[in-house]
């Protein structure tokens, strides 16, 4: 006979909500109240879920991953090198997709800790100060991929330095007109750092700046599509785009081919991140390649030695990159 926590309770002679507390380790429930529920839930050989299978060692050996877009061609790597090195440590993920959206972050947090997770990666959405103290008031470790805030651990790559080396590619092939689609303005990563790059190369070059050359996007085809098409029916338009994400390269492929434009004849286009459709496309596209596994891996390797209280050399990891070239430059 499957036995439920009301069997527990009775045997226990305690309420079916002490029961309960005791699964969740509560700080309300007395040390002896705690240790004669537990012997019942041993003696009954009653199977819990993981939290009270766990409440010997004080942990539930999962996971949190919060993602802001599951539709997103960069995370699938990622995760799956989170995934990797957490089954190597016997720990379980559950995988919470935000989908850009403060409230479902939030409601996520509230979830992963009724769940007691043991921590949380946190991945590429931007980090507000409300945010910050939510994940400081749930007491366990976070870990940032892809994000940054100053007093959480990250890994990510030098988003600056990526970008500048991109534009100073295109500089060198002849371009002087070179446009951007970056991310969301108030974005660290893709909105920030990157245009950040782009403005430093400009100017090393002795290249004027000009607003006209930059819009912003939300990482997505359309955003690229729609802000090529911005770029590309200018009166000066111009010969170069680097856009913040792959996607948004794609799209503005797409936007050239309809405007009868032949790359990279009429017009070089690079990206950002080196997703699996980058070199599938025609023409296949020049981008700086995020060693997206790697991230993921070490991401949850940081995480684990915070669990398991090793020593962290650094809190903040910065792995290397790489400009592929292709076709579409």
């Amino acid at each position: 006979m499957t036995l439920k926590i009301k069997d527990v309770a009775e045997h226990a002679g305690v309420s079916v909500a002490t029961v309960s507390r005791v699964l969740n380790n509560s700080d309300s429930v007395k040390p002896d109240t705690f240790q004669k529920v537990m012997a019942v839930i041993e003696e009954m050989g009653y199977k819990p879920n993981a939290i009270a299978r766990s409440l010997k060692v004080k942990n539930t050996k999962t996971i949190g991953i919060m993602i802001p877009d599951i539709s997103s061609h960069f995370y699938p790597e990622v995760v799956r090198g989170i995934e990797d090195v957490a089954n190597m440590y016997e720990y379980n993920v559950v995988l919470c997709n935000t989908d850009l959206k403060r409230e479902k972050e939030l409601k996520y947090l509230d979830v992963l800790t009724e769940k007691q997770s043991d921590g949380i990666i946190y991945m590429s959405n931007i980090i507000t100060d409300q945010l910050a103290d939510s994940f400081q008031n749930l007491k366990i470790p976070v870990v940032l991929i892809s994000s940054e805030y100053e007093e959480l651990p990250t890994v990510l790559i030098d988003n600056v330095a990526a970008s500048n080396e991109m534009v100073k590619y295109l500089i060198q092939k002849g371009h002087k007109r070179i446009g951007m689609i970056a991310g969301q303005r108030n974005d660290y990563i893709a909105g920030i750092s990157r245009v950040k790059g782009y403005y430093k190369a400009l100017e090393e070059a002795g290249i004027p700046l000009e607003e006209s050359l930059l819009v912003y996007g939300n990482y997505r085809f359309k955003s690229g599509y729609e802000g090529g098409k911005k770029l590309l029916t200018q009166e000066n338009r111009p010969t170069a785009i680097f856009c913040a994400s792959d996607e948004m390269a794609l799209g503005v492929i797409r936007a050239a081919t309809e405007l009868k434009l032949s790359m990279p004849t009429d017009l070089a286009v690079a990206g950002f991140d080196n997703i699996d459709m980058a070199e599938k496309i025609c023409p296949s596209l020049t981008t700086i390649a995020q060693p997206m596994y790697e991230m993921g891996a070490v991401g949850m390797r940081l995480l684990t030695k915070i669990l398991n209280k090793e020593t962290i050399q650094q809190s903040k990891v910065i792995l290397n990159y790489a400009l592929i070239e292709r076709e579409s430059t």
